[in-house]
Parts: C-alpha cells; sequence; structure tokens
C-alpha cells in the first residue's frame, strides 16, 4: 500500500469568478469532477447501482462508461452493503472509490461499513490504513418520495467522527467540492439533492478545488444571520428577497461542509446582526442546526441579542402528498417568519 499521503492541492490560489457565460446543470459539475479527477488519477473509479449502462439513475454519470470502460464504472447489483464494503477493501489497498448511493436512504442497509469501519479504520490502525472513499448520492426529500426514500442522513452521519461531510448548494461549488472531495485521504460523505440536479450555474472550465471548512457569504445584510446548507440555502435567498421588501437585510451564509464546520464565519456575521437564524433540512432534534446553535452560544453568547430560532423539517416523517410536502420542510415563508421573530418578537 503507498504510504498515507495528505492531499497536495493548493488551496492559496484564488477561486475563478462565479460569474460567467458558461451555465451547465448541477448533475454535469458532478460528472465533470469526477471525470477530470479520473483522467488525473488512474486509481480513481466509480461503482453503484446503474452507473455505467444507465449512465446513472439521474444521469450523472452520463457518457463516463464509454470514456473510462468497465472496469472504471461498474455496475453494481442491489446490494449497498456489498458495494460499500467493496470500497472499504479497495481503499485500504491503495485505490480511490467513489460510490454512488442512488439515495442516501439507501446508505442505511450499509451502515456497518461506512459507519463502523471506514471512519475508524486510520485510527484503528495507528495510521497506516486511510480510507479514501468518496460515498456520494441524492439526500432529502426528493418529491414525492415517500418516508423510506426521503432520508436528511446528515442530521445521523455527522455524529460519527473520521468522516468529512459536504453539502453544496449549487452548481460551481459541487465541483470544486467534489474535486477536493475525490484529492482527500480522508472518508467524504459527498450529499445531494436530487431536486437540485437539474439547476444551471456558471461553472469555469479551469480547474478549481474549494477547501473544507469554509464557509460561503450568499448573501450580505445587517439585521439577521441566515445559515444553512445545502439546498436549503436557496429558501434562505428566497426569503431574503422577500425581506427585502420590507427592509429587512440578511447575511445568508452557506456552510458548504457540517464536518469541518466553519462556526467562525457564523460568528463573525454574528457580531454584525445579533440574531441568529438556521435554517436545516434534518429533523430538528439533534439535528445540525441544534449542534450550530450550542456552539454559537458556547462562544459568541454576547453578541445575541434575541434567541437564536432553529427552522426545520417537521418532527415527523416525510409525507408523500405534494402539499405536505411542501409545509413539512423549511420554506421562504417559515424562513421569513423566523427572521421577523427575532427582530420583532413575531
Amino acid at each position: 500500500m503507498p504510504a498515507f499521503e495528505l492531499p497536495t492541492v493548493d488551496f492559496t490560489k484564488p477561486l475563478p469568478s462565479r460569474e460567467g457565460s458558461r451555465l451547465i446543470q448541477f448533475r454535469e459539475a458532478l460528472r465533470e469532477a469526477m471525470s477530470e479527477e479520473m483522467r488525473r488519477d488512474a486509481r480513481v473509479f466509480l461503482m453503484g447501482e446503474e452507473v455505467a449502462e444507465y449512465h446513472g439513475a439521474y444521469k450523472v454519470s452520463q457518457g463516463m462508461l464509454e470514456e473510462f470502460g468497465p472496469k472504471r464504472i461498474i455496475d453494481s447489483p442491489i446490494s449497498e452493503n456489498g458495494f460499500a464494503g467493496m470500497a472499504v477493501g479497495a481503499a485500504m489497498y491503495g485505490l480511490r472509490p467513489i460510490i454512488e448511493f442512488m439515495s442516501w436512504s439507501f446508505s442505511l442497509v450499509a451502515a456497518d461499513p461506512i459507519l463502523n469501519n471506514v471512519p475508524k479504520m486510520l485510527y484503528m490502525s495507528g495510521g497506516q490504513w486511510g480510507c479514501p472513499v468518496v460515498f456520494r448520492g441524492n439526500d432529502g426529500a426528493g418529491g414525492q418520495l415517500g418516508s423510506t426514500h426521503s432520508w436528511c442522513v446528515e442530521g445521523l452521519y455527522a455524529n460519527v467522527p473520521g468522516v468529512k461531510i459536504v453539502i453544496p448548494s449549487n452548481p460551481y461549488d459541487a465541483k470544486g467540492l467534489l474535486k477536493t472531495a475525490i484529492r482527500d485521504d480522508d472518508p467524504v460523505f459527498f450529499l445531494e439533492s436530487e431536486r437540485m440536479l437539474g439547476d444551471k450555474a456558471h461553472v469555469p472550465e479551469e480547474e478549481y478545488y474549494i477547501p473544507f471548512g469554509q464557509a460561503r457569504v450568499a448573501r450580505e445584510g445587517g439585521d439577521c444571520t441566515l445559515v444553512s446548507f445545502g439546498r436549503p440555502v436557496n429558501f434562505c435567498l428566497e426569503a431574503a428577497a422577500e425581506l427585502e421588501k420590507d427592509g429587512i437585510s440578511v447575511d445568508v451564509l452557506d456552510m458548504r461542509t457540517i464536518r469541518p464546520l466553519d462556526i467562525d464565519s457564523v460568528l463573525a456575521s454574528l457580531r454584525k446582526t445579533n440574531r441568529l437564524v438556521v435554517v436545516d433540512q434534518c429533523w430538528p432534534f439533534a439535528s445540525i442546526a441544534s449542534e450550530v446553535v450550542t456552539q454559537v452560544c458556547e462562544r459568541g453568547f454576547d453578541w445575541l441579542d434575541t434567541p437564536p430560532v432553529r427552522v426545520n423539517t417537521e418532527d415527523v416523517p416525510t409525507p408523500y402528498a405534494k402539499g405536505l410536502e411542501y409545509a413539512y420542510l423549511p420554506n421562504k415563508d417559515k424562513i421569513a417568519a423566523a427572521v421577523n421573530r427575532t427582530l420583532h418578537g413575531e
């Protein structure tokens, strides 16, 4: 096995502009990230259900079988426990697997390899055996998929030390973060949203990597700090646009990763606004929002003028009906109401 080495990425290089005319979909940004890293490193391969012949259940791997062949784009049986366990062994012996879960809900079948083996291997081997695996796939409510296919697993998996958890909110970040994840020598859980795969944004053609643990200020304001990650960042931006009509300006922070968590950026914004709303698509009990609020209270209590507020999904199984699913999730109306509550006690 090759010696354990830290990633060789120059994170001091400025990131390219987010503005431009090259608009591609979120799924295309993911595909570019994987393809670029596979061309660079022959140890990288993709495995999962329908990733090869069918081009991915959501067409993320469209055309990759033709370029890289069946030894590197590998269709697996419907056995998450089996192919996740295979990835552990492959990573320990020097390969760099990307494992696609059609849904992160299905990762629960593979809980033993991904939670009991992958995060602990480096520690238990005294630093001799790393597990540089990227597990990626669709997380959260995907649009009338029902309770068992709509898990937001970050609230559950973030409790496990030894993994990094990445949740992009847009195509630009998705590409830069996935390239970083593939280069990283630690296991990375990369959580996407089926509802965002068709979203378009400018994604530069030049190579770039986004470091973990650095939040992005998606919108600037002075009255309240809105903190979120993944798909709900877009709900926050919608709410911010509505609040602006009433003369209320908010900082919107896109955390991008929750392990590591950039709490310093949250505190920096809080020193300016003195109010905090955290928006999270996990259930409220023991959620990521709960952790953010706890850390803020531990480190920045004196900057809070009002109690912090959480906006989570409702504390019930995910409903199937379209209207109920909308009411279940965070949305712009709930977020705007939470901001008004911190400002006016409404």
